[in-house]
């Protein structure tokens, strides 16, 4: 019979019940024991940027063969998991919650509502006619599992919602995807584009002054992608000039130092990188660090695989 100390260790920020592995709980704090950490088979990444989530990767896990991250985008993660170690993310765990945001963030920007809440605070009643959802033409570019969360949420709206990822294709269900090599064509058709694109040397600084300059005027740009998708320097002269609007739960830099342009840009709506921070997370990372805990322990291939 094999020992407890022989089984490999799965290390989860959740208590995670399965046969054939011993679970270790961290989620900040002391490390688990030497004894433990060279154990460690399936290390599942804490929720949260802070550099103390991987400091088991910097330690070093000689067992080590699988990496769960609970954020959809693994770029902060590629560098740090050894070569041959399978590197997963957490798609589908935050479509509902990012989708509603950007939604959001659409609404907010198109009807004034920071506006509004200045407005509010100034003891201003300023009743002005603004543009509605309602009819507008909305670009989600990165139609993966958010994206498309994202366009289901749009539809009850009476927007059109034009789907763009990295290459043209057909849905199953008939949706025609549009590939981002048609941008140039789309972008002078639409009032909003919502990114939700992973950031890759591909997309890094997708949206650039080029970009920017081929949105009509009053176009609305909403980026829950990350911060580095959207070139700043060319969204800052953009809003200086009132052309554009912009709602980001993402920035670059993130956060913004005190005194960037960033904080006071003029037609600018921005939240705290919480598009995924919802009280939806932790029920859905549950289940999905449940089921990849039990596939590792059955030695069946995991999901959402991304290297």
């Amino acid at each position: 019979m094999i020992g407890p100390m022989s089984r490999p260790v799965v290390l989860s920020p959740f208590p995670v019940e399965a046969d054939g592995v011993e679970v270790a709980v961290w989620d900040g704090g002391p490390l688990p024991a030497a004894d433990v950490l060279d154990r460690v088979g399936l290390f599942v990444v804490p929720y949260t940027f802070d550099a103390w989530a991987v400091d088991p990767l910097r330690r070093g896990l000689p067992a080590l063969r699988a990496v769960q991250s609970l954020t959809a985008g693994v770029e902060h993660l590629a560098d740090l998991v050894p070569p041959g170690v399978t590197l997963c993310n957490a798609r589908g765990v935050h479509d509902a919650s990012t989708a509603e945001l950007a939604v959001g963030l659409t609404i907010a920007s198109l009807r004034r509502i920071d506006d509004a809440v200045r407005d509010q605070a100034a003891q201003s009643w300023a009743h002005v006619r603004h543009p509605a959802l309602a009819d507008r033409r909305v670009l989600v570019v990165g139609w993966g599992s958010i994206g498309r969360a994202v366009g289901r949420r749009l539809e009850p709206f009476e927007c059109e919602v034009v789907p763009v990822a990295s290459r043209t294709r057909r849905e199953p269900d008939g949706t025609v995807v549009h590939g981002i090599d048609e941008l140039a064509a789309l972008l002078p058709t639409a009032d909003v584009v919502i990114l939700v694109v992973p950031l890759t040397t591909a997309t890094r600084h997708l949206v650039d002054a080029s970009f920017l300059g081929a949105l009509p005027d009053g176009a609305v740009v909403v980026n829950v992608a990350r911060g580095a998708v959207v070139d700043t320097d060319a969204l800052l002269a953009e809003l200086a000039t009132g052309r554009l609007r912009a709602a980001v739960d993402v920035t670059d830099p993130e956060p913004p130092p005190p005194g960037h342009p960033l904080w006071h840009a003029r037609g600018l709506l921005m939240t705290p990188h919480v598009g995924g921070n919802t009280s939806a997370f932790e029920p859905r990372a549950r289940r999905l660090t449940e089921a990849q805990v039990r596939r590792f322990s059955a030695g069946e291939p995991l999901e959402n695989v991304v290297r």
